[in-house]
């Protein structure tokens, strides 16, 4: 097992034993609310934005694992993300991460609370550590703002707009920095700001990486595997999805997947006091992904 890998798992299986952890915990009623919002939480995937937010604070010599906490609410907002992106009035998909979305297993109104409680359980989680300091409530806020009216809220409204409609490389990129980029930012950003390092470098990482996940994201609608993705694929073009491979075909697509890679491993070489090493294989994971 190589170095990445390693790492990766080692992140994982921290997150992923303090997800099970809060929820064994949730006791909400009526019952069904408990098991659709833990249902979704627990599909499995991989946990891509916590991964980040660990990683960070180990690259700055922090000790990560007195923070999962915030890692489980930057995965609740996720979750309630996808949640919501299934329903049949956005973009009604049936699959997630393999399994049945939440609206197919719980039905669209349990869904729709469920993804609702996700939301303002995150930020329970958030208001729990804020009493640690004023760096605590400065991480808050950046999740805060990557996923509301700032970030991803406006991004995915701006992913509708277009849908079916003619934009062009400004338009995509408004979509692809708020809808996708500013909640991978976050993670990064939130570990820079509790390690009490330069957040501008990191922050521009974030941003790159947001874009290229979300163009090798459009590229595998086209030509990834049902069975990888874990989610149905051609939707993009099937509902006139304003994408790269939309604007500037497959093949420029993938030569500016390879451009933003480049322009996320030139903003970790100007980080200082951290070891990039994980997060510069992490770069080159979302590259080459399959899923």
């Amino acid at each position: 097992m190589n170095f990445f890998t390693q790492k990766y798992n080692e992140y994982q299986k921290a997150f992923v034993r303090a997800l099970s952890e809060h929820c064994a915990q949730m006791d909400f009623r009526p019952a069904v609310l408990t098991e659709s919002m833990r249902y979704s939480l627990l599909l499995g995937g991989k946990r891509v934005r916590p991964v980040l937010f660990l990683s960070t604070l180990d690259a700055y010599k922090q000790d990560y694992r007195a923070e999962l906490t915030l890692a489980v609410a930057i995965e609740s907002v996720h979750t309630y993300s996808l949640i919501h992106d299934d329903l049949p009035a956005i973009d009604n998909d049936d699959f997630r991460r393999g399994q049945a979305s939440s609206h197919k297993a719980f039905g669209e109104a349990n869904a729709i609370l469920a993804g609702d409680a996700l939301l303002s359980y995150a930020f329970d989680l958030l208001l729990s550590v804020c009493g640690r300091g004023e760096k605590y409530l400065a991480a808050a806020r950046e999740l805060s703002q990557a996923a509301g009216a700032e970030g991803m809220i406006s991004g995915q409204s701006a992913d509708l707009l277009y849908t079916g409609k003619t934009g062009g490389r400004e338009e995509l990129k408004y979509i692809y920095r708020n809808k996708t980029g500013k909640l991978i930012a976050a993670p990064v950003v939130m570990g820079t700001i509790l390690a009490e390092k330069d957040v501008a470098p990191m922050r521009a990482f974030g941003d790159s990486l947001g874009t290229l996940f979300q163009l090798t994201d459009d590229i595998l609608d086209v030509k990834g595997e049902k069975k990888a993705m874990g989610k149905t694929l051609g939707k993009d073009e099937e509902e006139d999805k304003l994408t790269c491979v939309k604007v500037f075909g497959m093949e420029r697509s993938e030569r500016l997947a390879d451009e933003y890679a480049e322009k996320c491993h030139s903003y970790l070489n100007e980080v200082k006091e951290a070891d990039t090493a994980f997060l510069t294989g992490l770069i080159d994971m979302v590259r080459n992904r399959n899923h």
